[in-house]
């Protein structure tokens, strides 16, 4: 694989991360001072970052509790950081759920309450409604997940199902007024969309989540049904009087990355698309679409002028077939490179921007037209392992795994195509 390629591609990638940067994101969206008091409460797993850059940030007294996932702690001196399980919740995100409910309780009109949240909240946040057990939540998760149903889909269901989310936390906070400063991970940026909304509830209401769930086939456990078919499972109004106050800010998001990243890649002599940054869809069959854009611009210089690159956002899904490893990124980049295969001058990165993609240490890959055969000298056929699921374990037989670690935000996938002119 050229290392000239690969050494773009990741300053891209860096370069989306940076404009995301907690620190610089949160700087121009700071919320007027209260007469009252300050109490910060956040979810997600770049929440400890955004913590302990409010902190930076913030003139005056504050406290509060955040939860994150486990290894994506940062210091924070006058917030509480708790970490919970990530994607399938557990006990200690249900010790954290009620610890953000007693940071909120017992405030006045005078209080402010600042709500940092980002993606991967919905796992952190589990809180079962009455007849509902973390156990259900955990197999509600594990449903879903498997499913293969789009984001969108999965947070309405997630916000019925819950205590905490759709909004509840800051009916919790009521009457201080709530300011959320949200980092987008989903394709749209709906803020109501990101961690399921534990502070911005939205307009779906119970009767979509039913047809939801029917036109898209989703299998839901038995107790998941029975709480659904409950007129308590409703999640609150956005017109409810204890929202009238409040504010909600997308502070980053995937356009603003790819925005930063596209800078670099003409900064070094590319034109630059971006496709969308709102992408779903099943990764394999996403990463066909891309292949045949890229194959189009390599053999008939169109739809964009070589040298090119091709970027795109959003957020893919995996339909399980078989228990294996990785993640969309990585399953999304295997189809693509099972495409492009024998192919030249075509290198590309798909990676999580939280630095984790699916189950293991890896953000993502790399891919070449020379992936799939590296992959069976490795001694894995790339096909059988994307039927299996296992992107994970054809890009580490083929040593072309992207394993930058956490990067303390998430602004969800970043894919970039570089197409030479040979």
């Amino acid at each position: 694989m050229n290392s000239d390629h690969v050494a773009l591609l990741t300053s891209m990638f860096g370069a989306a991360i940076e404009a995301a940067d907690p620190l610089a994101s949160l700087k121009a969206h700071l919320p007027e001072k209260p007469k009252g008091r300050t109490v910060v409460i956040g979810a997600g797993k770049g929440a400890a970052q955004m913590a302990a850059a409010f902190e930076q940030l913030w003139d005056g007294p504050l406290s509060g509790v955040i939860v994150t996932r486990y290894g994506y702690a940062a210091p924070c001196q006058h917030v509480k950081v708790l970490e919970a399980s990530h994607p399938v919740p557990d006990e200690a995100g249900l010790a954290a759920s009620a610890a953000l409910f007693d940071a909120v309780r017992d405030l006045s009109a005078d209080d402010l309450v600042v709500a940092l949240v980002c993606g991967g909240g919905s796992s952190l946040l589990p809180s079962p409604p009455e007849g509902l057990t973390l156990a259900d939540e955990q197999a509600l998760n594990e449903a879903l997940l498997a499913s293969g149903a789009p984001i969108g889909a999965m947070n309405a269901i997630r916000k019925h199902c819950s205590t905490i989310k759709g909004g509840r936390l800051a009916k919790a906070a009521y009457p201080a007024r709530v300011v959320s400063l949200v980092v987008s991970d989903v394709p749209g940026d709906d803020p109501a969309q990101v961690a399921s909304g534990p502070t911005v509830p939205d307009d779906v209401t119970l009767e979509d989540v039913l047809a939801l769930v029917e036109s898209l086939r989703i299998e839901l456990p038995e107790a998941i049904k029975t709480h659904l078919a409950k007129e308590s499972a409703r999640a609150p109004d956005p017109s409810d009087e204890a929202f009238a106050r409040n504010e909600v800010t997308v502070v980053a998001s995937a356009g603003i990355s790819l925005d930063a990243a596209a800078g670099v890649g003409r900064n070094a002599g590319y034109s630059v698309a971006i496709l969308s940054d709102a992408i779903e869809g099943e990764a394999r069959d996403i990463g066909l679409m891309h292949a045949a854009i890229a194959r189009q611009v390599t053999d008939k210089n169109a739809p964009f002028q070589k040298p090119a690159i091709i970027l795109s956002g959003g957020e893919t899904t995996v339909t399980l077939r078989a228990k294996g490893r990785g993640g969309r990124n990585t399953e999304f980049l295997l189809s693509f490179a099972n495409a492009i295969e024998g192919a030249q001058g075509i290198t590309a990165l798909a990676a999580d921007t939280d630095g984790i993609d699916g189950s293991e240490d890896n953000a993502g890959a790399f891919a070449d037209g020379q992936s799939a055969a590296r992959i069976r000298k490795g001694g894995v056929d790339p096909k059988a392992a994307l039927s299996g699921n296992d992107a994970w374990g054809a890009f580490e037989a083929a040593g072309d795994l992207f394993v930058p670690g956490p990067t303390g935000t998430n602004v969800n996938d970043f894919r970039a195509i570089l197409i030479e002119d040979l």
